[in-house]
């Protein structure tokens, strides 16, 4: 199940990366072309309808491919450098030191992350670099703990008593036994982290906080197209397709490997 599961999910990230990449070619029209011809049903022309603006839902679906996977790789990269690090040292040093960095993960932990991402978005601002800063921050403490349980459970090992034995530094340890050891944990725990930026951004997105228009993004046209669902439901529906297929790709190939 694990690999029918790695492959299902491999299958889907790489569908829809390779129309992130290739979005002039696939789209059929600009994203961002107004027309004449507002609120229509799919049609021969514009296969998902058109939006209130008279745009190509179709061409807006691929093109806002791009923005979520930006986000999404970029908030786990920057959740990973803070986590890694912290939860590295939490887990291999001894004392005051563990103590307070695991009392600084509990603290972000209990924290509602939707509602600290809100409040911080409102802050400093909705754009595509602090989207990732804000999700990449707020997402690594399950990176952090998730680090740290590893590095409990390695630091135990007789390897790593040999190495203490030896002389060998603290710093030195982590670098040469503990981090060959986590680094499995983390690559499997990126791809849930990925999944669960884009689910987060696009939500901020439907509540007004995501990327301006008039850029194509994913949480931006599920909330535009709420008010037409019952002239042509594809305004919204079809984001909201590919959010779900998209998370769940990602999901798939972290939950197989972790």
């Amino acid at each position: 199940m694990n690999d029918r599961g790695r492959w299902i999910g491999a299958g889907v990230v790489a569908f829809i990366a390779s129309a992130a990449i290739a979005a002039p070619v696939l789209a059929p029209n600009d994203p961002n072309a107004s027309g004449i011809d507002m609120l229509a049903l799919p049609n021969a022309t514009h296969w998902l309808g058109t939006d209130d603006l008279g745009r190509d839902v179709l061409s807006r679906v691929i093109h806002g491919a791009r923005a979520s996977l930006a986000i999404g790789f970029g908030a786990a990269l920057v959740a990973a450098l803070i986590g890694v690090p912290v939860g590295l040292v939490a887990g291999t040093l001894r004392g005051s030191i563990d103590v307070a960095l695991a009392a600084l993960i509990d603290m972000f932990i209990a924290l509602p992350g939707l509602v600290l991402a809100l409040i911080i978005t409102v802050m400093v601002g909705a754009n595509l670099r602090n989207l990732i800063l804000v999700l990449g921050v707020v997402m690594w403490p399950p990176v952090a703990r998730l680090v740290r349980g590893q590095a409990l459970a390695i630091r135990e090992a007789l390897f790593i008593e040999a190495a203490r034995a030896t002389g060998g530094k603290p710093l030195w340890i982590i670098r040469r036994h503990v981090w060959p050891n986590v680094l499995p944990v983390v690559g499997a725990q990126f791809s849930i982290s990925v999944s669960a930026a884009i689910f987060t951004s696009s939500s901020l997105s439907f509540l007004g906080l995501g990327i301006s228009p008039p850029t194509a993004d994913w949480g931006g046209m599920v909330r535009a197209g709420y008010d037409y669902l019952a002239i042509n439901p594809c305004i919204s529906l079809a984001p909201g397709a590919a959010v779900s297929l998209t998370v769940m790709g990602f999901y798939l190939i972290g939950k197989s490997f972790r």
